[in-house]
């Protein structure tokens, strides 16, 4: 495997996430260039693009992500992010990252095991296509300090859903109130980094599908490995191209994993 390139990069978010995304990124050879914390959220892109910073990791607070993502489009810095319930403003940032040439991967999930979740998730969706007596439901276990519930991540594994069992059509929060819903149930419990489960139950059997997060290094890990890939791009990516999980073309165009 080749050397890997030092890389300058910009952490828009310093909690816990962005404290172990530095351990990672330093770990593999790269520097941190810029932080945004707390004390400097109303930083300007003139600021990152001063920091020289050859990429960004956005790990804020929903109320920051637009702003933030639009300020590393405008310091053409291509951007990686995890940040989550910002997602009604997503067909903007598309808009506006295409007029201005440049760079974003948003996901729900950073990490190699629940993006091949995702993909689980899907086949056996599909399997159910034509086994009616299966009812599904989800539920996604987070710590207190997540504000988004449900998570982005239990979003796209209902959105997998949706796009491959024809008789389901929306997901609702907690309960399924007809037949082509999707119940979503959230818990919130201290310290923990994240359960997604999925059940399909009859009257005869239930089968249950899960990915458990051990700790936040599978997310930082990701971000990290994303913002690998996006340097010196343009366009819109998503975490299969960096995980090589499917053969599509590396284009402008892509769309990320979730609306």
């Amino acid at each position: 495997m080749s050397e890997l390139k030092e890389l300058r990069i910009a952490l828009l978010g310093y909690g816990k996430m962005g404290k172990i995304i530095e351990e990672i990124a330093v770990s593999r050879g790269h520097k941190i260039s810029f932080i945004a914390n707390s004390q400097n959220a109303n930083f300007t892109a003139s600021d990152l693009l001063n920091s020289n910073s050859d990429v960004a990791i956005e790990f804020s607070l929903p109320e920051f992500a637009e702003q933030n993502i639009k300020k590393c489009i405008d310091a053409n810095v291509p951007v990686a992010i995890g940040t989550t319930g910002w997602y009604d403003k997503l067909a903007e940032i598309i808009d506006y990252n295409t007029q201005k040439n440049g760079c974003i991967l948003p996901t729900t999930n950073f990490s190699i095991g629940v993006n091949i979740f995702f993909e689980i998730n899907k086949k056996l969706a599909a399997l159910m296509s034509h086994q009616n007596q299966y009812e599904v439901e989800i539920t996604e276990i987070h710590h207190t300090q997540k504000l988004d519930a449900p998570s982005g991540t239990a979003i796209t594994l209902a959105e997998g859903i949706i796009a491959n069992l024809e008789r389901k059509d929306k997901w609702t929060k907690e309960i399924a109130n007809n037949e082509t819903d999707i119940a979503i149930k959230s818990i919130r419990l201290p310290d923990v980094p994240g359960t997604h489960d999925i059940v399909y139950e009859s009257e005869i059997d239930k089968i249950t599908i899960s990915h458990e997060a051990k700790n936040r290094k599978g997310f930082a890990l990701g971000s990290v490995l994303a913002a690998e890939f996006i340097h010196n791009k343009k366009g819109i990516f998503s975490m299969k191209e960096v995980l090589g999980i499917n053969n599509e073309p590396q284009t402008s165009n892509h769309k990320p994993q979730t609306k």
